[in-house]
């Protein structure tokens, strides 16, 4: 029998060896050279930890709020794609582990499992993710259902007007199941003589003119707080913060959309500076360990949210596996903060950490 996984990588071994190669490439791969997807992960390496010491943390506290909604650490579960293609349960095991280890779901928009499943499998707090379609009564019916449903804020994706190219699943020719949500109301069935039927799908049904003036659109027809995904510019988080929304998301979407763009870790602080406090900045993208999760705070994250590793740990053992990832992090960051001289989040600050921003400046 394989022994017991010990940190949150390991469970991409386990997912490859039950996971059918197209899928597990889906899931695993990057656009074009994958340099983004590789830098994401290892940007947080070259970041060090700048400890304290002779502070009681007899007891520490990992607890925050995200839009007023408490959560035992501040470590949220990322919209991902398609759970069913990695467990028969899908998305409803991923909520009930986040319900759980009392965390947020971001629903993914391309779930394989609907708004009201979801909903009535857990009591949980859940945000609903949103793409905009050309056929713009479809985006407000799903939102409508997800407001219906207990969703408690909508997440934008901004940076999405069409597919990154993921040559993995060209070379597979990426096929994906309906999508529960849209039956009835739109079909997956594309033409496409080569390559992946989902950069098909979204070519045909995306909507490529989104713009700044869709927020306040968006804003007319749900009472939900807007938070955008896909910033990783000063500029945008300022637009974003003078437009209204209720929060950022700083994202590169795991480094499958534009290559070589920065890694999330690497422009939060700029964001964080930028938005200056007037509403919450969360980022995803690269997270491994509990050691990550501390360096995105320090440098002004609210919260990270986790995407791959959930999906490694649903393909793995369902609902326990994603369960077992979260409290992995949420160990490995208690740990962090206790040995840091943190005894709570709001005890995490920029001087517990230091960039290679930092080291170049005092060799200036």
């Amino acid at each position: 029998m394989a022994s017991e996984p010990v940190n949150v990588n390991e469970f991409r071994e386990l997912a490859r060896q039950v996971l059918p190669k197209m899928y597990y490439d889906f899931y695993t791969g990057g656009a074009e050279d994958q340099h983004t997807l590789k830098q994401n992960v290892d940007a947080f390496r070259r970041i060090m930890l700048r400890p304290r010491v002779l502070v009681d943390v007899s007891r520490t506290d990992m607890s925050t709020t995200v839009l007023g909604y408490k959560i035992s650490a501040p470590i949220m579960i990322a919209p991902t794609a398609r759970h069913q293609l990695a467990h028969p349960e899908g998305e409803v095991a991923t909520a009930r582990a986040a319900a759980a280890c009392n965390t947020i779901m971001v629903l993914s928009h391309m779930s394989t499992c609907t708004v009201e499943d979801v909903a009535s499998s857990c009591n949980a707090v859940r945000f609903f993710p949103l793409y905009v379609y050309k056929r713009r009564d479809i985006s407000a019916q799903v939102v409508q259902r997800a407001e219906k449903n207990g969703y408690k804020a909508i997440v934008l994706t901004v940076d999405a007007p069409r597919l990154g190219r993921r040559e993995a699943d060209i070379k597979n020719r990426m096929v994906t199941p309906q999508l529960k949500n849209f039956e009835g109301i739109l079909s997956i069935d594309v033409n496409s003589d080569e390559g992946s039927i989902v950069e098909a799908f979204v070519k045909e049904t995306f909507d490529v003119s989104l713009c700044w003036e869709d927020i306040e659109r968006l804003k007319s027809i749900t009472n939900l707080p807007i938070l955008i995904k896909g910033v990783l510019t000063h500029e945008v988080a300022r637009k974003a913060v003078e437009v209204g929304v209720a929060g950022i998301v700083v994202s590169n979407q795991g480094g499958r959309q534009l290559d070589y763009t920065p890694t999330t870790i690497s422009v939060l602080e700029e964001v964080v500076d930028a938005v200056g406090g007037k509403v919450p900045v969360l980022l995803d993208g690269g997270v491994r360990r509990g050691t990550d999760v501390f360096k995105a705070l320090a440098l002004g994250a609210q919260a990270i949210l986790v995407g791959r590793p959930v999906i490694y740990g649903l393909a793995a053992n369902g609902e326990h596996g994603v369960r077992r990832v979260i409290e992995m992090l949420k160990d490995e960051f208690e740990l962090t903060m206790a040995l840091c001289g943190c005894p709570g989040v709001m005890d995490i600050t920029r001087s517990h950490v230091r960039t290679e921003c930092d080291k170049l400046h005092s060799m200036l």
